[in-house]
């Protein structure tokens, strides 16, 4: 008889670390949800305002509400904190959770940067957690999990040509909030802050990449990162894939195509998908009752945040490090630093290039001209360490 896990006959403590929209929105329903289902119960809320965290308890019926995480962590020693706070603060409150013993669910951008990522890792647990994992949600759902399986499968032939897109509309008031479009607290422009969910899920479905080569700039919105970047990709299986990030789109959209030998797979959406936003394209020869197996999804189960943390309590059951943590989670952000690299230095990026010692591994912008703030950038003629 195997041992008893440290969840096993009871529901997972839930605290929730930032009240504010995406909270509200989507964590606190997605483990309302697993509490109906048993799964879950949510003992805390923690946010710096005072009013806005008791009314967030109030609504949700949660009973304790906190201004002081480390109080409430140790008073409550919860299984599991989700973390909805600005970037900028995800390493500290991460480190915090996970040295408490809690489990960590943390909301994209991970951390700032690779380097933030590395001392989240180094306070994950050996063995059966705790352990950190990002919100990437776009890979859960019935039409990611059957896509994903007709890739490894083979089913369509080896991928060969690959589209990316995120190209969304941010306005003036939208970077009106202290922290956007800053790199100390955003971390980066919409590579990381919104593209960062398709890059991911592009990963996912194609495996690691190898190499790439970007551009970067700022065309519209006076901030100091990016709102808009391009790159070109080749990943280690041979594909190779355009990437386009943009705050700058009225017309929004986001998109995944991949063109494989025997038919082309094409996700459109925008801000989470379902199994009508995916389309198959069978090459010419293709016989129909194939192509009729390619397109049957089987039940609809839109991704979201329910998804990956229903997945996510799973793994905490079974002692094992859930996806979108450890190497398969920072892949993403190692792509994000790559596309920065490359776009500032004028360079192709190596896969595995970026670590300690090299600039981008500690700011995203990487101390580059043009693209630093003001304070650390070099002045002109000064040598940039690579």
């Amino acid at each position: 008889m195997s041992p008893l896990t440290p969840f096993e006959g009871r529901r997972i403590r839930a605290a929730v670390i930032g009240t504010g929209a995406i909270a509200r929105g989507s964590h606190l329903p997605a483990l309302a949800e697993l509490a109906e289902e048993g799964e879950t119960e949510v003992v805390a809320a923690v946010d710096i305002d005072a009013t806005a965290v008791e009314e967030f308890c109030t609504a949700g019926g949660i009973p304790h509400a906190y201004t002081d995480l480390d109080r409430m962590l140790r008073e409550q020693r919860p299984d599991l904190v989700t973390i909805c706070t600005p970037p900028t603060l995800h390493r500290e409150q991460s480190i915090a959770a996970l040295r408490a013993g809690a489990w960590v669910w943390c909301e994209k951008p991970p951390v700032p940067t690779l380097a933030d990522y590395a001392a989240v890792e180094a306070e994950e647990g050996v063995e059966n957690g705790p352990y950190s994992s990002i919100v990437f949600q776009h890979r859960f759902g019935s039409g990611t999990r059957h896509v994903s399986r007709l890739l490894a499968e083979g089913a369509l032939g080896r991928p060969l040509v690959a589209h990316c897109q995120t190209t969304w509309y941010r306005d003036t008031a939208y970077y009106s909030v202290p922290w956007r479009g800053r790199w100390a607290t955003e971390g980066g422009g919409p590579a990381m802050g919104h593209g960062i969910h398709q890059m991911d899920l592009m990963l996912d479905l194609l495996g690691p990449w190898s190499e790439v080569r970007a551009m970067a700039a700022r065309l519209v919105h006076d901030v100091e990162t990016e709102d808009v970047s391009t790159a070109l990709v080749r990943f280690a299986n041979g594909t190779m894939a355009t990437i386009v990030n943009s705050v700058l789109s009225p017309d929004e959209v986001s998109r995944i195509r991949i063109d494989c030998e025997r038919a082309t797979v094409e996700l459109t959406h925008l801000y989470g998908h379902s199994n009508a936003n995916w389309h198959i394209t069978p090459a010419a020869g293709v016989p129909g009752e194939e192509a009729d197996t390619w397109r049957d999804f089987g039940p609809d189960v839109p991704s979201s945040h329910l998804e990956q943390l229903r997945e996510l309590v799973a793994s905490m059951r079974a002692g094992e490090r859930p996806r979108s943590s450890g190497a398969d989670g920072r892949t993403s952000l190692e792509l994000v630093a790559a596309l920065y690299k490359s776009a500032f230095t004028d360079a192709t990026v190596k896969a595995g290039e970026i670590g300690p010692g090299d600039p981008f591994y500690t700011a995203m912008h990487g101390n580059a001209p043009g693209w630093a703030p003001a304070a650390t950038a070099p002045a002109v003629g000064e040598e940039v360490p690579v």
